[in-house]
């Protein structure tokens, strides 16, 4: 049986992060550069922060699948918060040493301070979520990104209580801050139709008005997390419809109707 059109457009809203799902906007585009230019730039931490649902594991994501074929570059997208895993890890990934017993930060920093550098590449560690990592691990992180044999990328959630940037000793080793920022109307059209016409869904990419994108606009407020669970189960209703009552969704525009029914599900309105 052929799959149905709104199953297909569904299963492109999965919350799940994916590089080769990364869209290309403008702006995004734009701050996907500046983060790469940082990353050439020498010796000091990049952070990149936002609130939840921004884009900031795609981000890691797509500048973790471009960058390793041309240097060391590893991804930790859950944090490792056992202090001595998280040393066996790095020593792992950066020298190709295992070590089957503990290995605390004194350890670790008297091999990084044994190593020499192949040529002038210094290898990259992209650590997501990194709210969750203790105050006293960030420290530790900031002394090694300060011997100058390896550069971290930290993306985290930027809150009141999170906020690790306001700590004087990131102010002032951190070489660049980026900020992630939900989308905008205009943005959030282009984001919508470009994943599903990169899915081929090009029928159901034709039914976002410029309209139905407001609509959806103000529910979610441009952030792409919550857009994705809204439009997930917005094709799964259009499904069910198509299913038993085809009548119900025969317009070739979004329903407001559907739009404001997915977001009682999801929580984004109050029933």
């Amino acid at each position: 049986m052929k799959p149905s059109i709104y199953e297909n457009s569904r299963d492109v809203f999965l919350d799940t992060v994916n590089a080769n799902d990364y869209i290309q906007l403008e702006r995004v585009s734009s701050i996907y550069q500046s983060l790469k230019n940082s990353i050439e730039k020498p010796l000091k931490m990049i952070l990149l922060y936002g609130k939840p649902g921004t884009g900031k594991s795609m981000f890691l994501s797509k500048l973790h699948q471009t960058l390793i074929s041309t240097q060391k570059a590893y991804l930790y997208k859950t944090p490792i918060l056992d202090e001595s895993e998280f040393f066996k890890t790095l020593a792992q990934d950066l020298y190709d040493m295992k070590y089957d017993s503990e290995l605390n930060f004194t350890q670790f920093m008297k091999v990084v301070e044994s190593m020499e550098l192949e040529g002038a590449e210094i290898p990259l560690i992209l650590l997501d979520e990194a709210q969750l990592y203790s105050t006293t691990m960030m420290e530790k992180i900031r002394l090694l990104s300060d011997t100058r044999k390896v550069k971290f990328v930290i993306a985290l959630h930027k809150t009141e209580k999170e906020d690790l940037i306001a700590k004087e000793h990131f102010q002032t080793r951190i070489w660049e801050s980026i900020k992630l920022e939900n989308a905008s109307t205009s943005e959030l059209k282009i984001y919508i139709q470009k994943k599903l016409m990169k899915a081929n869904c090009l029928d159901t990419a034709n039914m976002f008005t410029q309209k139905s994108v407001n609509t959806i606009h103000k529910l979610t407020n441009g952030n792409y997390r919550n857009t994705n669970k809204l439009l997930y189960t917005l094709f799964d209703i259009y499904m069910h419809y198509e299913e038993n009552n085809p009548l119900k969704i025969r317009g070739s525009e979004i329903s407001t109707t559907i739009v404001e029914m997915s977001a009682i599900h999801t929580g984004l309105i109050n029933a």
